[in-house]
């Protein structure tokens, strides 16, 4: 029966199926409508998507770092299911791999060249530095928290309370039995809607840098047509992948993505300008946390500008609408880890990969820029998805190199949607650890479709727009989330504490039942007039007489 398509399954295949017939038939339209959808929602809502990624980030860590940290994510002393650099690759290749090889260079370089805020002047060392920091920000903490709250929750019911790992159960201690109601059924729903926008997004992305790619190494035109067989082709492989389990599907392709991306990096920095990356690196890193708070907060009342909705809500929706499906996949491979460790790896190791990343790939792109003259800033311009490419023309071997990175934007690709079809499958098959094939096979060409279509609707500001429309109510629906797990730990510790207490009760009642034991025995002596045989006076009275 938990096998069986439900509510959830048909009501979120016919809503996505409705925005691909209406996006197919009036992209137009379509682009108009969420275009204005986008400016009430950031006019009237953007502070709260700064308020509410901020807030996740700090919770997480209070959680990680308080008495439940050492709480563990399944049975007391039970052993993780994978290993540790397997767990980070699987966590790094679903949660971050095509958005990282995308925005690398692209970010950075928009940056230098329209700096946040007009405070610098376009092109200049201070706008260089401004654009690492903003760079390393917007793929910092922040992001990952959404990824380790949704991710922990989820963990957290499957695992440690043995219930379905659906994104509902995380609200039964607030909720109680109407998660199991037409509530419970519309926050399912609501994540699956919010999950097929946001990987779609990534797909999206993905394409668009691969036909980059091809123009790149092999000469082919950029255009919307192109990028949909490139979408078709892609799709092709991944459903395929799809079909195969966890463990030999997601798990390997997670590895040679690891392998390929850390062989690219490591040759970056070595081949490319080392000691200028080794700088902006240590420079970008001081700037980021002397002004994480600052930049976590800032907005533009008094100017009107709208680069923080351009940019930072983008990437906390963007994120947002990724937080269930990369949460659940966290949460899918982390059984047997402690919260903080959960966390602190979630959080942490990544992003130190990520400065990294961007440290080499960026930092490379305005080295060139700034002292080779090279016209990276005016490819971003031109064609955003190309600066990655264009700035691997100035390192050796750059045919080589251009087509290894192509083989990786195209694995990272297949890791997501392969992931993606994957947690699609649990959320809309009751929670079940292993979906049957043909719910992953409808959700892969679910996600496809939905692609194609914001490709067909504007491209990369499609992307964009509907990844914050599709984040905000899972946005607050997390909020309450993390109100349900800290009432479900709080409840946790106490009845760890309330054991604690019984056994010293039950150990103090022992002591003191053997104390009394041997208090009845002495009296019982002294009324008697009976030595007590173990007395050492007695002992000193056996002796015998020289």
């Amino acid at each position: 029966m938990n096998h069986r398509p439900g509510w959830v399954f048909y009501c979120s295949f016919i809503l996505l199926v409705l925005f691909v017939v209406a996006g197919g038939l009036m992209p137009e339209q379509l682009s108009f409508y969420a275009q204005a959808a986008l400016e009430f929602t950031t006019l009237h809502f953007g502070w709260l998507y700064l308020f509410a990624t901020s807030g996740f980030l700090v919770f997480c860590i209070a959680i990680a770092g308080g008495n439940y940290g050492k709480i563990r994510l399944g049975a007391d002393g039970e052993a993780p299911e994978f290993s540790y650099l397997t767990w980070l690759g699987m966590i790094f290749s679903a949660g971050m791999g095509v958005g990282l090889v995308f925005w690398a260079v692209a970010e950075p370089m928009s940056h230098f060249v329209s700096p946040p805020f007009g405070s610098a002047a376009p092109e200049s060392p201070q706008a260089a530095s401004m654009a690492m920091r903003y760079s390393l920000f917007h793929w910092g903490f922040h992001q990952w928290a959404n990824f380790a709250l949704v991710g922990l929750a989820i963990a957290y019911v499957r695992f440690r309370l043995q219930r379905p790992g659906l994104i509902s159960e995380a609200f039964r201690s607030t909720m109680g039995d109407r998660v199991d109601s037409g509530a419970g059924h519309a926050i399912n729903i609501l994540a699956v809607v919010s999950t097929v926008f946001g990987v779609a997004t990534t797909l999206g992305l993905g394409v668009i840098q691969i036909n980059s790619g091809l123009g790149a190494v092999a000469g082919t035109a950029f255009g919307v047509s192109q990028q949909l067989f490139i979408l078709a082709g892609v799709a092709a492989v991944f459903l395929l992948c799809s079909l195969a389990p966890l463990e030999s599907g997601i798990r390997y392709v997670s590895d040679a993505n690891m392998v390929l991306a850390g062989g690219l990096l490591v040759f970056v920095f070595f081949f490319g300008p080392t000691d200028f990356i080794t700088a902006v690196m240590t420079n970008a890193i001081g700037d980021y946390f002397s002004n994480m708070v600052g930049m976590s907060l800032v907005m533009t009342p008094y100017t009107g500008d709208d680069w923080v909705e351009r940019w930072t809500i983008f990437y906390w929706a963007w994120g947002l609408s990724w937080a269930p499906f990369v949460g659940s996949f966290i949460a899918r491979i982390s059984r047997g880890r402690t919260i903080r460790e959960f966390v602190f790896g979630v959080i942490g190791m990544p992003v130190l990969l990520s400065i990294v990343w961007f440290s080499t790939f960026g930092g490379s792109a305005l080295y060139f820029e700034l002292f080779e003259g090279a016209a990276l800033g005016d490819a971003v311009v031109t064609e955003m998805s190309s600066a990655l490419f264009a700035t691997l023309e100035y390192l050796p071997g750059t045919a080589i190199l251009g087509g290894l990175m192509l083989v990786l934007i195209v694995l990272f690709v297949i890791t997501s949607a392969n992931s993606a079809t994957f947690v699609l499958g649990m959320f809309t098959s009751k929670g079940v650890l292993n979906p049957k094939r043909w719910s992953r096979l409808t959700w892969g060409i679910v996600q496809v479709s939905v692609a194609g279509v914001l490709l067909l609707s504007g491209g990369l500001e499609a992307l964009q727009t509907i990844s914050i429309l599709a984040a905000f109510p899972f946005m607050v629906l997390m909020i309450f989330m993390a109100t349900a797990l800290l009432k479900s730990l709080r409840n946790e510790q106490r009845q760890i504490e309330l054991h604690e207490a019984m056994t010293r009760e039950r150990l103090l009642r022992l002591l003191a039942e053997h104390d009394d034991f041997g208090d009845k025995g002495w009296n019982q002596s002294e009324e008697t007039g009976v030595d007590d045989p173990d007395a050492p006076e007695n002992d000193a009275q056996k002796k015998p007489q020289a």
